[in-house]
């Protein structure tokens, strides 16, 4: 994959692209907090025969660092940004964890140029889903991880994501490459911010809802199965898999998301 870099208010942004013809589809993979692009490898090698693929380090993740000045919606701006600058008009989304929450931003100010989206692992934006004692917890999540030794907190979270070792091993990978202190924030920053920039979303594209059937994570699977009922978007749950599914068991994933293009790119060409 070609890495590339794009200038942003808060700092220098890295992406990666493998860039098929001019027919190919677009899928722009966003990953989840205290991670980086390379949580997507078992996906990459699956989709990029066929894709333009994008990867992206989201802002004070990975290689996107430092920067200053988070929000969601400037993370929308930048992924914006980014295809304006490889002057790719429609994609496909895929947002995992709190990479969901960009994904969203950028689907809700630009929905035309979104083909669909896979919300893996994620939760969704909208008022009415969260109590005021669902956001005062997820405001603690950061707090908490102070408590713990950098090596025990890297290794509890972890675990809490994953079920087989090579989610373990990759999540590790991760984590080695991030301070305490960056760990902290970067969960800081996600968990405070979403509250503060969430906002009820009415999409018109399709969606489709994946979670590990084992997903522990906070009430992740139980906000998805709200957000099923509310919209109507299908749910599948990940077999065996735990919050950090597209490791677990990449290859239910990869399956979903090659039936969910394939079936919305069928639509349009009736």
């Amino acid at each position: 994959m070609q890495h590339k870099t794009i200038a942003a208010q808060g700092g220098i942004v890295h992406y990666w692209i493998d860039r098929k013809e001019n027919t190919a589809d677009c899928i722009v993979f966003t990953h989840g907090v205290t991670a980086d692009h390379t949580m997507f490898e078992k996906q990459v090698s699956y989709f990029s025969d066929n894709y333009t693929i994008i990867l992206w380090d989201v802002p004070m993740h990975g290689l996107s660092r430092p920067y200053h000045g988070f929000s969601y919606h400037d993370t929308a701006e930048i992924l914006h940004s980014i295809l304006q600058k490889e002057n790719i008009k429609k994609v496909f989304l895929i947002g995992m964890s709190m990479g969901g929450y960009p994904s969203q931003h950028f689907a809700s100010i630009y929905p035309d140029m979104v083909k669909g989206f896979i919300a893996l692992d994620t939760t969704p934006l909208g008022c009415g889903y969260y109590s005021k004692s669902d956001l005062w917890w997820l405001r603690q999540v950061a707090p908490m991880a102070k408590c713990f030794p950098a090596n025990i907190l890297r290794i509890s979270m972890a675990r809490s994501v994953s079920k087989r070792k090579y989610s373990y091993q990759k999540m590790m990978a991760m984590l080695k490459s991030v301070s305490k202190a960056e760990i902290i924030e970067q969960m800081r920053v996600a968990y405070e911010y979403f509250p503060i920039e969430n906002k009820d979303v009415d999409f018109r594209f399709p969606v489709l809802i994946l979670v590990g059937e084992k997903d522990s994570t906070g009430k992740v699977k139980s906000y998805c199965r709200e957000w099923a009922k509310q919209t109507g978007y299908p749910l599948h749950l990940i077999k065996g898999a735990k919050h950090f599914s597209n490791g677990d068991n990449p290859e239910q994933v990869n399956k979903e998301i090659e039936d969910f293009i394939y079936t919305v790119v069928q639509q349009e060409r009736k």
